[in-house]
């Protein structure tokens, strides 16, 4: 039964994609029906006794696999895609805007069950189509530099996938994950360093602040709470498959942790500082991948309902905000997200961070805490801004909708790992929480500090993945070598 519903519920999603041309009037119902059907579908899979293996072409290795760490990402799928149909309700999107939102919805959810490479490259390719014309949507000169820019950089990074997936077929005659095992050592290369670019990792992901910034707030929710799952999913699924990726998978979390932390913490555009948030965020999903499925659900809420507020603000300027007050209306779920995106008990966010650092290398506990004292200091930007109950507010209903699922769901979803509550780790969160505000008032507000975005050009994003490739190609051999 659960097999055929996998079929299913994979095809639905674009079945109804293209429905919605013959019935526009129904695509709002429509597409989120369908994300009803794949938070049922992710319900289901935590409730499986074992993983769905399903082998479609056997003697291609092309698979199908379906279990717990598919489940969480097929969750944060389901629920940031319903907040921004519920967050467009009321606005003027077409039905070429949600045909286009299902269709990727159904494209990352493929990604989340798919086992092997070549199956994993059509359904990265239909993402890289669906998020450039969902960017695009606004059809301004803006948009349309930095849909076409998004499009060129991830066919780029998949042009280096597609031919690492053929040697691995080459090697073995399979596309299965396995095959990376035993693989020449520029295979693995160039798989990791296509997925390295679609999911905004380390130097050789720095396309993603532009884009996340520029695209409109629930483009945005969609790219930096779903989209970019899709990059590092499949690297923790073959990283659990396979022990020798494990480390270089560590190694980039970590190095990717600090620095959109470090970048976040000088920028003065909110939209940007969650763009290079996500970057940070990032690295804590692969840093540790036992562990990525929770973090991966936290990350998404909570930044889904932060870009969804965030363009909402008076401006993006932090700076013209602290002489602008907000409404308080706004200014209470910013606080919300911002502690929570930062640790603080009662939401998931805690959970997972507890969750990461007790299943993290001692030398990445290190690291990973300074992390967290940073990600600390970014949100403190937020907890401080002014804000009034008088203030006007441009907020329709969409808004609050969709953040009562995000924060509500992060508040429920504690139930996934109630042992982060003890009193240690509790007064731990809460001391980086509060030394984070009280540095950043005491020191940061009263120096100002600003790094080069030379490494964001186009011209040096494409550089950068050439460097990359030589870097990986020294990592990657001397640990198959031991």
């Amino acid at each position: 039964m659960i097999i055929n519903g996998t079929i299913l519920w994979l095809a639905l999603p674009f079945f109804v994609g293209f429905t919605v041309y013959l019935l526009p009037g129904t695509a709002r119902l429509l597409t989120l029906g369908v994300t009803l059907v794949s938070l049922a579908y992710a319900m289901a899979l935590f409730g499986q006794p074992a993983p769905l293996d399903l082998h479609l072409l056997d003697s291609f290795g092309v698979t199908l696999l379906a279990d717990d760490l598919s489940a969480y990402f097929i969750l944060t799928n389901a629920l940031v895609t319903a907040a921004v149909i519920l967050y467009c309700w009321d606005t003027s999107k077409t039905a070429f805007f949600y045909t286009q939102a299902i269709i990727l919805h159904g494209s990352v959810n493929a990604v989340f069950v798919c086992a092997d490479l070549i199956s994993l490259y059509v359904a990265l390719e239909v993402i890289g189509i669906a998020a450039f014309l969902l960017i695009a949507y606004p059809r301004q000169d803006r948009s349309l530099w930095v849909a076409l820019r998004y499009l060129f950089v991830s066919n780029t990074a998949m042009l280096f996938y597609l031919v690492g997936a053929a040697l691995v077929y080459q090697t073995h005659q399979s596309f299965a994950f396995t095959g990376l095992r035993g693989a020449p050592t520029e295979a693995v290369v160039l798989i990791v360093l296509g997925l390295l670019v679609k999911g905004g990792v380390f130097v050789s992901g720095l396309w993603l602040p532009l884009t996340h910034a520029e695209a409109e707030s629930p483009v945005s929710a969609l790219l930096s709470g779903v989209v970019v799952k899709a990059g590092v999913f499949p690297l923790v699924r073959c990283a659990l498959l396979m022990e020798e990726l494990d480390p270089l998978l560590r190694v980039f979390g970590v190095a990717t942790a600090l620095l959109g932390v470090v970048y976040a913490l000088v920028e003065t555009d909110a939209k940007r500082v969650l763009a290079l948030s996500t970057v940070s965020q990032v690295g804590w999903v692969i840093a540790v991948p036992p562990a990525a499925g929770v973090y991966a659900l936290a990350h998404g809420l909570v930044k889904a309902a932060l870009f969804l507020t965030v363009g909402n603000l008076p401006s993006r300027d932090l700076t013209v905000l602290q002489q602008r007050p907000m409404a308080t209306s706004l200014w209470l779920p910013l606080m919300a997200g911002s502690v929570a995106i930062a640790g603080c008990p009662l939401f998931l966010s805690f959970g997972a961070k507890a969750f990461t650092l007790e299943y993290a290398l001692p030398w990445q506990g290190i690291m990973l805490n300074v992390a967290a004292v940073g990600t600390a200091l970014v949100y403190a930007k937020f907890l401080v801004l002014p804000h009034r109950r008088d203030a006007t507010s441009t907020a329709k209903l969409g808004l609050w909708t969709a953040l009562a699922l995000l924060l509500g769901s992060l508040l429920l979803a504690n139930v996934v790992y109630l042992e982060a509550y003890t009193g240690p780790k509790v007064l731990k969160a809460l001391a980086v929480i509060g030394g984070g505000l009280l540095f950043h008032r005491l020191v940061v507000q009263r120096f100002r500090f600003t790094l080069p975005q030379v490494l964001e050009d186009f011209e040096h994003l494409i550089g950068g993945m050439s460097v990359m490739v030589v870097v990986l190609f020294l990592m990657v051999g001397s640990w198959l070598a031991i």
